[in-house]
Parts: C-alpha cells; sequence; structure tokens
C-alpha cells in the first residue's frame, strides 16, 4: 500500500517538474531577443572615426557607442580619439566598449591626447589611425540609424564615389522628439552646386575613402567649419559627392543649438571659406556677395532668438 502511494506522488511530482520546466522554456522563447542581424561578411571592412572630450555627456556617449556596436554591418574597427583629460564617466563607457568591441571581434584603437586640441586635429589624426580605406564618421552624442553602414556602403558599391553622406534628423531629449530635419542632395552634380551657397554634407554622417581625403590634405582646423573646409578641398581635386535618401543619423541638438551659430568669430570662419571658394573659382563676385551679405545680417544682426527661428523656417524642413 504504502508502495503504491510513494509511486504516484513520484509520477506526481515528475509531471509537475515537467509542466513547470515547460512552461518556463515557453516564455523564455516569448522573450527572447531576436538573433542578431549581422551582414559584415558580405561587405568590405571600414572603420570610424568617434571623438570625445571632457565635456561631453558619458551617458549620450554610450548610446553613441551603442548605435555604432549594433548596426546590421558592423565595423572591422573603432578609433576613438579622447580629446584631453575626460572625467571617469566617460572612461568607464570607454572600458565597457572595449569589452564589447572584444565579444565582438571589433578592433578598439584609443588615441589618448594629454591636452584639448580641438575637433579638426582629433579628427586629422583619427584619419590617419584608421586602418581600412573606408571610414565612417560619428559624432559621441549622436545616434546611428540601425542600418546606416550598410545603406552607405551599398552607395559605394553601385557607385563611383569618394564620400557619401546623408540626411538626419534632429531631436531634443529624446530621438522621438524630433525639432527639425537637414535634407541635403543626392547627386555629385547637385551637391556642387549647393556647395557653393551652404555646407553639402552633414558632417556627423559621411563615409569617406581614407586615400580620398589624405589627398584633399586631412582636416584641417578652421573654427566650427573644418569639414566644409575639408569639402571645398575635396571639391578642387575633383572627387566625387554622393547622398543617400535616407535618415542615417540622428542628431542631438539642444533648445539654443540654432541661436548660437552667430558672433564675429563665426561669421568671420564663414566668410573666409566664402572668400576661398571665390578665389579658386568655385563661386563668382556676385554669388560671393550676396553669401556674405546673407551671412552678415543672421550671424552678426539678428539676437539669438531670431536668428534661431530663421534657422528652424528657413534651413531645416
Amino acid at each position: 500500500m504504502l508502495n503504491k502511494i510513494g509511486t504516484k506522488l513520484f509520477k506526481l511530482m515528475k509531471r509537475s517538474t515537467s509542466d513547470i520546466s515547460s512552461k518556463k522554456e515557453n516564455i523564455l522563447e516569448r522573450y527572447a531577443l531576436p538573433k542578431e542581424i549581422n551582414k559584415s561578411s558580405e561587405y568590405p571592412p571600414f572603420s570610424v572615426a568617434i571623438c570625445v572630450y571632457g565635456k561631453d555627456n558619458p551617458e549620450w556617449f554610450d548610446m553613441a557607442l551603442a548605435s555604432i556596436i549594433n548596426q546590421t554591418v558592423k565595423p572591422s574597427e573603432i578609433v576613438l580619439v579622447i580629446d584631453g583629460p575626460i572625467p571617469y564617466e566617460v572612461q568607464q563607457v570607454i572600458n565597457k566598449y572595449a569589452e564589447l568591441c572584444r565579444a565582438k571581434e571589433i578592433l578598439s584603437n584609443v588615441i589618448r591626447f594629454t591636452q584639448n586640441k580641438g575637433l579638426g586635429e582629433a579628427l586629422r589624426v583619427a584619419v590617419e589611425s584608421c586602418s581600412n580605406e573606408l571610414i565612417a564618421r560619428m559624432d559621441s552624442d549622436d545616434i546611428a540609424v540601425s542600418n546606416r553602414f550598410e545603406l552607405q556602403i551599398n552607395r559605394f558599391m553601385k557607385n563611383d564615389i569618394d564620400i557619401c553622406g546623408g540626411q538626419i534628423e534632429e531631436f531634443i531629449n529624446t530621438p522621438t522628439n524630433v525639432v527639425g530635419k537637414r535634407i541635403v542632395p543626392e547627386t555629385d552634380e547637385e551637391l556642387k552646386i549647393y556647395m557653393k551657397k551652404r555646407c553639402p554634407f552633414n558632417h556627423v554622417t559621411v563615409m569617406y575613402r581614407k586615400t580620398a581625403v589624405l589627398d584633399a590634405g586631412n582636416y584641417i582646423d578652421w573654427f566650427c567649419n573644418e569639414d566644409y573646409y575639408l569639402w571645398i578641398r575635396m571639391a578642387l581635386k575633383n572627387l566625387r559627392f554622393a547622398n543617400v535618401s535616407e535618415t542615417i543619423v540622428n542628431v542631438r541638438v539642444g533648445n539654443d543649438m540654432y541661436a548660437r551659430r552667430g558672433g564675429s568669430k563665426y561669421y568671420k570662419s564663414e566668410v573666409g571659406l566664402q572668400r576661398l571658394m571665390l578665389e579658386k573659382g568655385i563661386i563668382d563676385k556676385p554669388t560671393y556677395m550676396m553669401n556674405c551679405a546673407k551671412r552678415f545680417i543672421v550671424q552678426r544682426m539678428m539676437p539669438n532668438k531670431v536668428r534661431g527661428w530663421v534657422f528652424k523656417k528657413f534651413a531645416r524642413s
């Protein structure tokens, strides 16, 4: 009698354990993360150049790096230039992603400046330090769309180009709070015309050939315009431009970002580029005078709040 009771209890316990195990497997299966998409083996290797400095927000920096390593096509290398002393919190983010890069077999090359030298110099060193021909530029507080690199490399594979950027959406606090979108042309011909009046690329989106950038002289410091200065020199070398039509980077902005694009120093930097384009024959005298006049009104005469409204109304969609 006792043996029969024991046997029944054993079977009941076994069934209960099996049911619990089965339910656990179903729950795990239901909430399991999707398998990581990685098409990297189908594409040529490329590097990502990114810079960070002491005033960067560690949380935003973390999000920027996450968006780089979680792409449908992953970089084979990330070159990070630390532009001067950084706080402990930023260093912790760097340590975290050094481990994550190792796990994903992404080479992490960290270059540290003892003193802050500015974005132009940091990017110059970053480009020179990249080991691949294709280099993607990334900012330390923006968020790349998950298929950004795939879209750009596809364009390189289909067209004979030297640089490829894309569209951006600007947001405050969260990517869903979009406050503006900067749309730039897509073809080489359109971009060379657009460049006569405005910067032809959204700098944070560009991917370029290392040899092309070096042939044009690489990044050279030019107040707030080291990118525009480089594009002008690349155009003078007859290098080929392109942009993809999609938004490929969500750009973080502050409430006063547009308003800050003014002042004497900023205006002189802009006029200097206009003068350079005039001297090199990219623009004629009437275009030079018109461009300088517009910049004088917007960057020197307008109060910050008005300038911000003008940027949102006429320079963004």
